[in-house]
């Protein structure tokens, strides 16, 4: 978000700073960062955040001199701190909830069982819905405390760093793959060749097959940029 003369973008840090950082888009934004954007253009309400619970929403409305609201149930309640615990016997090893892990918080390969590393978890219950055999359960580990008296600063900082980690590392992966589909596009674009038509169908299947081969390397160009 680029600086603006008003502050905007002072007040994105500070909302975003505010938040707990698990990444479990409960808020009904995809991540901590999208929330607080929206909150800083006044788009959102900041009573949506179950994780940092009601002191959370006391922190955000002292940023945004506001009027502290509610929790809103509609998002989720208050709640102890959790950490995701993989029953090992069910495990199929399918990857799934390390695809959906936001800070990289669970270990494993494809067809072995999956482990979850406590002091990374955030809780964020991601993990649970892809789980075709439903061997994931929450189990707290924070006993009465809730909101941030469950989670501090220091955690909510690391999850952030391991959160953009990710983010980096996926968007890595993706560029690779794209210029590894970009060559093979290209290699096959040259294997096509009109000399080698015998008619007049044939080749025009050959410029077909160019012309969907010159779009897809058109649009893995794009995303090099």
């Amino acid at each position: 978000m680029p600086k603006t003369i008003d502050g905007r973008n002072d007040l994105f840090d500070r909302l975003l700073a505010a938040l707990p950082q698990t990444q479990c888009t409960k808020c009904s934004y995809p991540d901590c960062s999208a929330y607080a954007k929206a909150m800083a253009a006044g788009d959102a309400p900041h009573n949506q955040c179950p994780p940092g619970g009601q002191e959370g929403v006391a922190r955000l409305a002292k940023i945004l001199n506001k009027q502290t609201l509610e929790l809103n149930p509609e998002n989720g309640q208050e709640r102890p701190r959790s950490v995701a615990l993989i029953e090992s016997k069910a495990c199929i090893g399918c990857t799934l909830c390390i695809q959906a892990c936001p800070v990289d918080a669970i270990v494993g390969a494809s067809k072995q069982m999956h482990v979850i590393l406590k002091d990374w978890c955030t809780g964020c219950d991601l993990c649970i819905p892809p789980c075709p055999v439903d061997c994931i359960t929450m189990i707290p580990v924070t006993g009465n405390k809730t909101g941030w008296d469950a989670w501090t600063d220091d955690e909510a900082k690391l999850a952030k760093e391991r959160y953009e980690s990710r983010q980096k590392r996926l968007e890595r992966e993706e560029l690779d793959n794209t210029r590894r589909l970009a060559i093979k596009a290209q290699n096959k674009a040259k294997a096509l060749d009109l000399e080698s038509a015998s008619n007049d169908a044939e080749k025009r299947e050959i410029e077909r097959k160019r012309a969907i081969i010159a779009a897809a390397m058109a649009r893995a160009k794009e995303k090099l940029k």
